[in-house]
């Protein structure tokens, strides 16, 4: 940190995860292997000068470790107010601007506070991020009837970073109460609060399903995933003696199907489905039956093929789920056996396998044969 600090960062961690389901500090439930905290620091960290983080009683040697010593961990208070407080008092005294950062908003972006810091360079005492409200809001009673509907073109949800001279949050939090918003306590005192831009990434994780979205942005979903699907069909074999290879194991007490290489259609299925999604071709442009490399070739030995082709490509497999149609044979007493076996072949994907029969319809109905869909997820490397 600068020995001579003119900008500084509070994250608040203390809150509790229990609206997440978790019974430890939110700041340190992971997104994508990573604590909040610990992504809400490290873009922090490029910015300001220096940071303190507030924690929960009890649990500051724990956030200490993840920072290291880039960084003040103090025990917060009961209030977020409170914590800020007790922040602020714990910044060095060369601070001259400071940004009040939710550790709930870990994917808010290095640039967004590069942008908040630099407005109060600029001039502002009080700079908050800003999005749109594309909902259309209503004032409710205590008795749940509606009161008005403000005019949502005028209206902001507001983020963080919110950035502040360190003069004016100190007089804006010693004038007023407890509130779940720095700047509200500014707007208090008269001082104008600037907004600018804020970014959809930086939304606030709450509740369970915040953290899927929160994924969403973290993986790039628009321009770095690709989703294929892709089937296959064999009839069961005249030949008695014909074995059965289904999901990647071995179904000694059924008869085989009918194929060019082992009749797996569960694995074939899977790798056209990665060929969709990766745009390179199908299985019989990879495999054809021309090709005798792959006559008899398992299911498995396909699949291990088709990992080394997308992997060569530039892409990972992210999850990919089988449906295997049939009334014979039962897959559900097997169907770990079968989820392992393809997920190895695949490098140790997560793999997803069920099972359906057609109530007597069509030629898997009838028991004629098996069939399979499979969708595959896969993502490009950057």
């Amino acid at each position: 940190m600068n020995s001579s600090p003119s900008s500084a960062a509070i994250i608040a961690g203390a809150g509790m995860g229990h609206r997440l389901g978790a019974d430890i500090p939110k700041a340190l439930i992971q997104l994508d292997g990573i604590t909040l905290v610990e992504r809400a620091f490290a873009a922090l960290s490029k910015v300001v000068d220096e940071i303190v983080i507030t924690a929960p009683a009890g649990y500051e040697e724990e956030f200490q470790r993840i920072v290291g010593e880039s960084a003040k961990v103090i025990t917060g208070g009961v209030l977020r107010s409170d914590s800020v407080n007790l922040a602020l008092n714990a910044l060095s005294p060369s601070v001259k601007y400071v940004l009040v950062h939710d550790a709930a908003r870990a994917l808010a972006t290095e640039d967004l506070a590069f942008r908040v810091l630099q407005e109060l360079k600029s001039g502002a005492s009080a700079v908050i991020p800003a999005v749109n409200v594309v909902d259309t809001i209503k004032e409710v009673d205590r008795d749940g009837f509606v009161r008005s509907t403000p005019d949502r073109a005028a209206l902001r949800a507001i983020q963080t970073p919110q950035g502040f001279e360190v003069s004016v949050l100190r007089r804006a939090h010693e004038a007023s109460a407890d509130a779940t918003d720095d700047a509200a306590l500014v707007e208090a005192l008269g001082i104008k609060v600037k907004t600018i831009a804020g970014e959809a990434r930086a939304m606030k994780i709450t509740n369970p399903e915040d953290l899927a979205v929160a994924l969403t942005h973290l993986r790039n979903l628009d321009s770095q995933l690709r989703v294929g699907v892709g089937t296959d069909a064999h009839a069961f074999s005249s030949d008695p003696n014909r074995q059965l290879w289904l999901g990647g194991i071995l179904w000694s007490d059924v008869v085989g199907v009918d194929g060019h290489s082992d009749g797996d259609v569960a694995a074939h299925a899977i790798c056209d489905a990665l060929f969709s999604a990766t745009g390179l071709g199908d299985l019989g442009s990879n495999f054809g039956t021309a090709d005798p490399k792959y006559a008899g070739a398992s299911g498995v030995t396909l699949l291990q093929e088709t990992l080394a082709r997308i992997t060569a490509a530039g892409y990972a497999i992210q999850n990919v789920a089988v449906q295997i149609v049939c009334n014979k044979p039962k897959i559900g007493s097997r169907r770990s056996e079968a989820i392992a076996a393809l997920s190895q072949a695949l490098g140790g994907a997560p793999v997803s396998v069920t099972a359906t029969s057609t109530d007597g319809l069509g030629f898997t109905g009838e028991g004629k044969g098996i069939s399979a869909i499979a969708t595959a997820l896969v993502q490009k490397s950057k």
